[in-house]
């Protein structure tokens, strides 16, 4: 039976169109912007088309963009380029953020930064009013994630933007489960620098960007010959440059129907769930807003034995290991219990998702469902 792949949020295939737009760049194309040949002339025209197709799906100017290998480091040129060379000062950082936005404000907090977690409500928001009571004179920086990718729940960061300018505090972004699934309108969000991760939108992996907003002064973290406007040193991968743009184009073309979509087959997926599954699975996180396309299931059995009979179905389950990997950490970050974690199971439909994928999923599920409960 062939696999039905319902773990977008994970990452995502790569787009064909996508991979067409590279495959000149591996060979013909191969020279780098700036070396003293016609074809590299050609190169930089095409890198810089790309960066004018990543600046219009974020809503920027092109100059704003700064082409990274991923979401992960562009989260590092956030946070570390604006404050590692500065005098330790206070950082609020949202209790549900990505490991790359942690790790790197927990590097900040060993060399003497004053590190706070904001923590979520039980419905997995960050609060306006918690981040203002947060803040303190010394404050530079709220780290808040637009999107998240095992809850699915979208966050108010433009009102906590507003709450951090009102402080004279920059704001960064993750925002790299957002695109390709709802529109991100930047003049809404407000924030000053904002991640992008083109695997996460049909584009190639090991591809991503950073937004830096006009007049904001970030440090390199990496150091050499200095190219992206010099943020980032070394030869630009410049294939995974044009995937990124590529796939930008795609995530930008119709992303209303594409919401649209994207819901109605979170919707189908919902429905079939709650009348097949018995006893009954439990839907969780559905107040929008929300991505259109992510699912939090808490099964009657365990999930990981579902997921071991319902074999040809690819899902995500939390994972049992120390330190917790990122399901378990934020659904303990809500407040649920390791046993309940034990039986959720996030489902996330795609672009290329049919609606006889979602129905075949749900037998599979109530399959195994029946078969865990009866063992």
């Amino acid at each position: 039976m062939s696999l039905i792949y319902l773990d977008y949020n994970r990452t995502t295939p790569l787009a064909p169109t996508v991979a067409e737009a590279m495959q000149p760049f591996w060979s013909t194309h191969f020279m780098l912007p700036g070396q003293e040949h016609p074809n590299a002339k050609a190169v930089g025209e095409a890198l810089e088309n790309a960066r004018e197709s990543v600046a219009l799906m974020v809503g920027c100017e092109p100059f704003e963009i700064v082409f990274t290998s991923g979401g992960t480091e562009a989260n590092n040129l956030a946070i570390l380029g604006l404050l590692q060379q500065k005098p330790p000062a206070h950082l609020l950082v949202s209790s549900l953020e990505h490991p790359s936005v942690l790790d790197a404000a927990a590097r900040l907090s060993s060399i003497g930064w004053s590190l706070q977690s904001i923590p979520c409500t039980e419905d997995g928001r960050i609060d306006p009013r918690q981040v203002a009571r947060m803040m303190r004179d010394d404050t530079k920086l709220v780290c808040v994630q637009l999107a998240n990718p095992v809850l699915g729940v979208v966050q108010p960061v433009g009102e906590i933007a507003e709450v951090c300018h009102q402080h004279g505090v920059v704001l960064h972004c993750d925002a790299t489960q957002a695109f390709g699934k709802i529109a991100v309108d930047l003049s809404k969000l407000q924030a000053d620098t904002l991640s992008i991760s083109g695997h996460k939108f049909y584009g190639p992996k090991g591809s991503g960007a950073l937004f830096v907003r006009r007049g904001l002064s970030l440090a390199p973290i990496l150091f050499g010959e200095p190219r992206e406007m010099g943020l980032r040193p070394g030869g630009e991968n410049v294939p995974a440059c044009i995937g990124l743009g590529a796939a930008a184009a795609l995530a930008t073309r119709g992303i209303h129907e594409v919401e649209a979509n994207l819901t109605e087959l979170r919707e189908r997926l919902i429905n079939g769930v709650l009348s097949s599954i018995t006893p009954a699975a439990k839907i969780l996180f559905s107040q929008p807003p929300m991505l259109p396309n992510t699912v939090l299931l808490e099964l009657p059995a365990s999930a990981r034995q579902v997921q071991r009979f319902a074999r040809s179905l690819a899902v995500a389950t939390a994972q049992s290991s120390t330190p917790p990997d990122e399901m378990t950490r934020v659904l303990r970050e809500v407040g649920y219990s390791d046993a309940q974690i034990g039986r959720m199971m996030r489902l996330s439909v795609g672009w290329t998702t049919t609606r006889d994928q979602i129905d075949r999923a749900v037998e599979l599920l109530a399959d195994a469902c029946d078969n865990c409960v009866a063992f």
